[in-house]
């Protein structure tokens, strides 16, 4: 009788315990605000876990600096980036088949899963600009980023390669399937600086996300690189008449990871396996105009919960855009990076006055 008052209460207590919280790295900003609702807080009202959000850059060397054992159990990643972390042994391998099924994978194409990420949402690098420096003639291709004599005023430019050689390439009349090609030759980089100089003097660096749209909101520049997402907040929100030039924009894809330092590995898995359904992609494209990587998602997409606004004509991934798309090559960018970022710097220091942010 004793023994078995024992194991009841053991059971009790086992069974009463409270889920573990999770931690959660990613973006802040309004990207952030968008998952907390759409993901974040439907998970814990699902499963009893909560989720704690933190901000980091983006970046693998945050993920080396900062999670330790513990501290970070889901990370928001870049392709490119969740490649190079997963070589390193930053990143837990993930069986994409046993974590959502055999018949989930095929609703991904073209967006594989990776050995380390799946595929969350589809972004755009895109330029945008203020309306209000420009009353008349306004830009509305790539080539006029770089043309400061009709749209004098500064830029806001990410402070890496990313993106900006793109566009200098794209900008010269380069063909976006030639782009990547010529970015991987000497010669194609002497171009795409060589463009980047004619601007030199109008930039203002950028390292944080949120920074371009602030900038162009401020009036501090006239035209910003940036992700389509935080450029269409701003708008939606009356902070500044902001608008989004769609010729040029490379078009990428953001995944979820789980750092090898976690110390919840199941409890982060099933996160990753609730933030892939369908029904949270929906919610998270009908707050931010980023697509999902699920087909099935499309057709759940409706109004903004706030503004009323229509979204699916709002993603990136939208067929009716016209202009130029460069779909942003992430084993490319894995692989170059270490050229593309010393090339960049040494370009920088080339004028030690260069404005940073």
């Amino acid at each position: 009788m004793l023994r078995y008052s024992l194991s009841a209460i053991l059971i009790a207590l086992s069974s009463a315990a409270p889920a573990q919280d999770l931690t959660v790295a990613t973006w802040g900003g309004a990207y952030e605000a968008a998952q907390q609702v759409s993901v974040f807080d439907p998970f814990a009202a699902d499963t009893g876990q909560a989720v704690n959000a933190v901000q980091y850059d983006g970046t693998v060397a945050a993920l080396r600096a900062w999670a330790g054992p513990g501290e970070w159990d889901v990370i928001d990643m870049l392709a490119d980036q969740a490649r190079v972390a997963c070589a390193e042994g930053l990143l837990l391998p993930l069986d994409a088949q046993t974590l959502l099924g055999r018949a989930a994978l095929e609703d991904f194409l073209p967006h594989a899963p990776g050995r380390c990420s799946m595929p969350q949402n589809v972004y755009a690098r895109v330029l945008a600009y203020d309306e209000r420096a420009f009353p008349g003639v306004k830009p509305t291709r790539i080539e006029d980023f770089f043309d400061t004599a009709r749209f004098p005023g500064k830029r806001a430019v990410q402070r890496s390669p990313d993106g900006i050689l793109e566009w200098a390439l794209l900008s010269e009349g380069v063909p976006p399937e030639q782009v990547y090609g010529l970015l991987s030759t000497g010669r194609g980089l002497r171009l795409a600086f060589r463009r980047l100089d004619e601007i030199r003097d109008d930039i203002l660096w950028w390292s944080d996300p949120a920074k371009p749209a602030k900038m162009l909101a401020d009036r501090r520049a006239v035209m910003a690189a940036g992700f389509n997402g935080r450029f269409f907040d701003v708008a939606a929100r009356g902070e500044a008449p902001v608008d989004i030039v769609w010729d040029g924009r490379i078009i990428g894809t953001e995944v979820w990871a789980i750092p090898a330092t976690t110390e919840k590995p199941e409890a982060a898995r099933d996160f990753l396996a609730f933030a892939m359904r369908p029904t949270s992609m929906a919610r998270f494209s009908e707050r931010i105009p980023y697509g999902p990587t699920r087909q099935s998602a499309f057709a759940q997409i409706g109004l903004n919960p706030t503004t009323g606004v229509p979204m699916r004509v709002h993603l990136p991934n939208a067929p009716q855009h016209g202009g130029r798309a460069l779909l942003r090559d992430s084993a490319w960018n894995a692989n170059t990076r270490d050229l593309r970022q010393r090339r960049f710097e040494a370009w920088l220091e080339q004028d030690e006055e260069a404005p940073g942010q």
